[in-house]
């Protein structure tokens, strides 16, 4: 065991010594030595010049000058095995244990003095060397090591774990995301979720499913959750892997089509129910199976103490609706007045009977905003236990309600309105085909002048200037597994006069509450539209150019607390409460009422309501999309399915030269070449249209072809 150990002064020729070079210790044969520059013979027989500052703080042996080349390999070669056999015995750990919170930091030969008990240079070097590669644990600081505590190591530790991790990570990465590339570019179908690509091959679980969450993550547009937050990592690790594809151009869907060819994500995934963050099904309400317990518990407490109100209700919606939240009862009467007139009572779903505002269970159905109804299914706001079943105002037993009686007069204007908060049951649940049964025979004289009274409401709002667009209803179909589905769209068949007596009654409970608030001082969440129509611009319309002429004219609702006109409806005020189980504006406003009534204050001062709208507005925002470019997806797919069958269109718009056109039987619009279409197209012109290119993903719809109609 060689014992020559030099630690200071400037090292002599023959000496041997070490330095660092990307962050390892080389070993050295000190050639020649002037004002503490020298020439170093590496184990390489490589020259190198350096500053003796540069050594690392261990010299030694010390061997005579004069050697030859190949002696001092030989030599170097030597030292450099024994060395290193004595790095690899070393346990860093350990010496950190025993070190760690007695001194902030001590040099080499300390540490020596743990392991052995009279070490040379090559136990001091060896040890030295694997003091260096425990970053985590030792930090150099020439000529000590500095001790890191408890603390920091726990924390270096970490991110060296997760630094592996990312390696690990995007090594796999690069080589799954490429063969997936290659997949989708050569048009292989999506893999089962059951198939495992060759390129997952005993891939570490951990790692496919980081790799899984980061395109889940992008499909979802989470790109970063906060300065170092999972998101941002999954963002990161995102652009690494994407690049080496060589993609040009924008490719906005790209993560979900690696995703659907690695069969993580099924064909015809709704992507933007994740980008709005909205879960699907009834799943999401088990986190709050508490919360729904004791809400039906007060129910039933409630419930059993509630005094009933007799009136027979009826309620007309769909036979296929399950969250039912508006019934009514109509009568004739007489006004204080002393002449005859009519009470309109519509009763509206209460499920804020003991709503615990604040609570998780609230915060995520504020999060969900409204319930969509999309081709696949229905998504409810409400856990379906609460907004299906508790508090929908089916015929099975009493429900809280909110009656807004209206006492109108023959030309079904308002006399008086009289809200109150009560409990109710249901004497029939109507579905619309049988409604209008009724009012086209004429063999149910409630549903027969509640007609009447509708038809009433509806000519007075003509006459105040209403906007009415009367348009076909196509219906979407889904038939068979996501690989293979079949997208069938038909007209809905209407039932016109029992939907205009539904709608002209929410109507009226929407407007007739909202000035009852305003005269009242309740502040509630308005949908307003107050701009000005040319006269030309109301009425009722129900050809395709002219509802898309209209439709320009009018400038979408807002959202605030001043109750202002909804010109479209010809409302003076119109602030939404009938759809409590639906949509969380209406659940707001009827919370407000209900306290009003309650106590005589609302729930919320106008302030406190304003500082709901602008998140409440963005969660519309972003959940709407959903309602909006989804149905227009699946027309999409099916027109795919059915490539050169023409399909009837009507020039809406000639401006410019690409014409708008619309497909009433889908109610889309596309636009189309003007060459395809003829010099002297106008609106009005009717076309037999074929189409190309079709992408329902990129909503990519090019007409190849336009046949003028006869």
């Amino acid at each position: 065991m060689t014992k020559t150990l030099k630690l200071s002064g400037f090292p002599r020729p023959g000496a041997v010594v070490e330095f660092l070079q990307d962050n390892e210790a080389h070993i050295a044969w000190v050639l020649e030595e002037s004002q503490g520059r020298l020439r170093l013979l590496t184990r390489t027989k490589r020259e190198v010049k350096l500053p003796a500052a540069r050594l690392l703080p261990w010299i030694g042996p010390e061997f005579p000058p004069g050697a030859t080349r190949e002696e001092i390999g030989h030599r170097l070669e030597d030292i450099e095995a024994r060395r290193r056999d004595i790095a690899s015995g070393v346990n860093a750990v350990e010496l950190w244990e025993m070190a760690q919170g007695e001194l902030p930091q001590a040099p080499a030969e300390w540490f020596a003095g743990l392991l052995w008990t009279d070490p040379g240079v090559d136990e001091i070097a060896g040890l030295g060397r694997a003091l260096l590669s425990a970053k985590a644990h030792f930090k150099f600081q020439p000529p000590d090591f500095e001790i890191h505590p408890a603390d920091k190591v726990e924390a270096r530790l970490v991110r060296e774990r997760e630094e592996k991790d990312r390696e690990a990570v995007a090594s796999a990465g690069h080589a799954i995301l490429s063969a997936l590339w290659a997949r989708i570019k050569n048009g292989q179908p999506p893999l089962s979720p059951h198939v495992i690509l060759p390129e997952a091959e005993g891939l570490d679980p951990e790692v496919e499913a980081r790799l899984r969450a980061m395109l889940l993550a992008q499909v979802a547009k989470k790109t970063t959750g906060g300065p170092g937050g999972e998101y941002d990592a999954l963002a990161k690790l995102w652009e690494s892997l994407k690049k080496p594809l060589n993609i040009k151009g924008e490719h906005p869907h790209l993560a979900l089509q690696l995703a659907q060819a690695w069969g993580v994500l099924p064909p015809h995934h709704n992507h933007l129910l994740d980008e709005a963050g909205y879960a699907w099904g009834d799943a999401w309400a088990k986190a709050f199976a508490g919360e729904i317990a004791a809400q039906k518990e007060r129910f039933a407490a409630l419930a059993a103490a509630a005094e009933l109100d007799p009136t027979p209700y009826v309620s007309i919606d769909a036979a296929t609706t399950r969250d039912i939240d508006d019934a009514f009862f109509v009568a004739e009467t007489t006004l204080p007045d002393g002449t005859p007139g009519y009470s309109c009572r519509v009763t509206l779903a209460r499920p804020c009977l003991s709503w615990d505002f604040g609570a998780g269970l609230d915060r995520e159905v504020f999060s969900r905003a409204t319930s969509l109804y999309l081709p696949e299914g229905s998504g409810h706001m409400m856990p379906e236990e609460l907004g299906t079943g508790l508090y929908s105002l089916t015929a099975d037993g009493p429900k809280p309600a909110l009656v807004a009686e209206f006492l109108l007069n023959q030309r079904a204007e308002i006399v008086e309105t009289r809200p109150r908060l009560t409990w109710v049951t249901i004497a029939r649940n109507i579905a619309y085909p049988d409604a209008q049964a009724a009012i086209e025979t004429g063999s149910d004289a409630h549903i027969s002048l509640a007609m009447k009274i509708a038809r009433e409401l509806f000519q007075r709002r003509l006459e105040r200037g209403a906007v009415v667009i009367d348009k076909p209803e196509p219906q979407v179909t889904l038939e068979g597994e996501p690989a293979s589905v079949k997208v069938d769209v038909v007209l809905r068949e209407t039932s016109p006069d029992a939907e205009l007596l539904v709608s002209e009654f929410m109507i009226l409970a929407n407007s007739g509450l909202a000035v009852w608030a305003r005269e009242n001082g309740v502040p509630l969440l308005h949908r307003t539209q107050d701009i000005a129509l040319p006269k030309e611009a109301t009425g009722v319309f129900t050809d395709a150019v002219d509802i898309f002429r209209v439709v320009k004219l009018l400038a979408p609702p807002l959202l605030e607390c001043q109750p202002r006109k909804h010109a479209a409806l010809a409302c003076e005020a119109y602030a939404t409460i009938t759809s409590p189980i639906r949509r969380y504006v209406d659940f707001v406003n009827m919370a407000q009422v209900q306290s009003f009534l309650e106590t005589g204050a609302p729930r919320l001062a106008r302030a406190e309501l304003e500082t709901l709208i602008p998140h409440l507005s963005a969660r519309i925002q972003e959940v709407g999309q959903v309602q909006r470019f989804r149905p227009r997806y699946w027309k999409l797919v099916y027109l795919a399915q059915r490539k050169r069958q023409p399909f009837p269109g009507v020039v809406v718009e000639d401006a410019g030269p690409y014409p708008t056109l619309s497909l009433p039987e889908l109610q889309i619009t596309t636009r189309a070449p003007r060459n395809l279409l003829g010099d002297r197209v106008q609106p009005g012109m009717r076309f037999a249209l074929v189409f190309g290119r079709i992408d329902a993903l990129t909503n990519e719809l090019k007409v190849v072809e336009a046949r003028e109609a006869e």
